[in-house]
Parts: structure tokens; C-alpha cells; sequence
């Protein structure tokens, strides 16, 4: 069987983890690692998780939660912890406050994609799909603005962040030999899932879109608060990856459009 690794990094996050938990511990499909990188929180986050990990070692089902709590550098340096202990076939990052939308969605996901159908080495380079967006209560405010396109390819960023990280699914012996660049405080996962599709390509492997809403995701964080400093970084991203004079292009026509639209 398949297995999904779902990684959660945490600090201070009992507020909102609780959803997060009960989402991925419904979860109907069997093969799931859930692994919980906490950055030594200080408030109930901890007590939280390792209740969580109680329902689900009493559970009947292939649920396994594994809890790391220690200091770490940042945001991308704790989940490159979850991408070095991952065991999963796939790998997604689902944060505090983040859910799946359906019980069955992990369930949907290895159906339409055929998973377990697969070798693992043809098994698809990234899968991904639709994002719905919902406030700090967990209630639905609207889909994603950006959306992502029938065919993905890593060429497609160029647009903008068109798949939501809590909607891309990579294959761990990918994700795991490209870990997030620390360097960057906002954007290191735009980066990541640049890198991952690339070398999915080199592999000709290919990114399979789901079709279907996958993640919740609560528009609160780090590229909320630090919007400028986010969409700086996040500039020379692109120019890493698309040249210096396209990504200028681009942004010149992502201002016009803004404009006159």
C-alpha cells in the first residue's frame, strides 16, 4: 500500500492544532504517517500532540504519529526534520490550523490517481490539486485566488505560486534529496516545489493533477505579516529559476494587469 507522510510544524500553535489533528486521525485511508516537528513550544501545543498520539495508538487503524519536539533555526529548518524522518511514498505539509476537507480525501487521492496500482518507480513525480481557503476558526471564506492548471509544469511558477503547499503532494525520494533552502525566511517553499518539479522532469516523471479540493488551508502566517518582505524574496526566487530579465518582465506585466483589470 501507498503510504502518505503528513508533516505538521508547530510552535505555541494550541490554538488551532487541534483541528489539524482530528482532520489527518479521520483520514478513512489506512497508510498514514503523520509527524508532528514541534519547535519547543511552551504552551499546550505538546499535551495536545501527545493526546492525539494516544487516540491513535488505541485506534484499529495504520495510523502513525511520531512527535520531535526540540529548538530549531525557523519555519523551513524544522521541515527539513520532517523530510529527513519521513517513511511515506508521498509527502505533504499540512501546518497548524490546516486540514484535509473531506475524511476521505487521502482515500480519493490514491483512488484517482491509481497509486497502489503503480510500481513505485512510476509512481508520479508530484500530485496535486485545488485549495479552499478558510478562516482561523476553520470556516470556508473562498477558493484559492490563484488556481492550478490542468497541466503543471515547473515553467508554470512563473506565474505565481499556482499550487498551494498544502495541496502538493511530493514523492519522498525526491522530496527528501531536495531539502528547503534555509537561506530564505518566506519563500524557501516556492523554491522547494520548483526544485521538486524540475527533477521530476529530469526523471520524466509526471505531475498529476488530482482534480479535486485537497487542503484547507488558513491564510494566517509568515508571508501575511511580512507581505513586502515575502513578495521581495519571493522576486528573486523567480529570478533564480526563470532568468533576470523574464522574471522582470513578468512582474512588469503582473503590475499592468493589476492596473487595468
Amino acid at each position: 500500500m501507498i503510504r502518505f507522510t503528513v508533516v505538521t510544524i508547530t510552535y505555541n500553535a494550541e490554538a488551532v492544532l487541534q483541528r489539524t489533528l482530528d482532520s489527518v486521525l479521520s483520514q478513512t485511508y489506512e497508510g498514514v504517517e503523520h509527524l508532528i516537528i514541534d519547535g519547543a513550544s511552551n504552551d499546550g501545543t505538546l499535551a495536545m500532540a501527545e493526546a492525539y498520539k494516544q487516540r491513535s495508538d488505541e485506534s484499529e487503524g495504520d495510523h502513525k504519529v511520531i512527535i520531535r519536539s526540540e529548538p530549531d533555526q525557523g519555519i523551513y529548518d524544522a521541515m527539513n526534520k520532517g523530510l529527513t524522518q519521513a517513511s511515506g511514498d508521498y509527502i505533504v505539509f499540512m501546518n497548524a490550523g490546516d486540514s484535509f476537507p473531506q475524511p476521505d480525501t487521502l482515500e480519493q487521492i490514491a483512488g484517482r490517481c491509481r497509486l497502489n496500482e503503480l510500481p513505485t518507480d512510476e509512481l508520479p513525480g508530484v500530485l496535486y490539486g485545488n485549495t479552499d481557503i478558510v478562516d482561523g476558526e476553520g470556516r470556508y471564506l473562498h477558493p484559492r485566488r490563484l488556481q492550478p492548471p490542468a497541466r503543471l509544469t515547473w515553467r508554470s511558477f512563473r506565474q505565481g505560486m499556482l499550487v498551494c503547499h498544502q495541496a502538493f503532494y511530493a514523492r519522498a525520494d525526491i522530496a527528501k534529496n531536495l531539502q528547503y533552502d534555509t537561506r530564505y525566511r518566506f519563500s524557501a517553499d516556492v523554491d522547494w516545489c520548483i526544485r521538486v518539479m524540475r527533477e521530476s522532469e529530469r526523471m520524466s516523471l509526471p505531475l498529476y493533477n488530482i482534480g479535486m479540493i485537497v487542503a484547507n488551508y488558513m491564510e494566517e502566517g509568515q508571508t501575511t505579516k511580512y507581505h513586502k518582505a515575502s513578495l521581495r524574496e519571493r522576486y528573486l526566487v523567480m529570478q533564480s529559476h526563470y532568468g533576470r530579465v523574464q522574471t522582470f518582465l513578468l512582474h512588469c506585466w503582473f503590475v499592468l494587469r493589476t492596473v487595468f483589470k
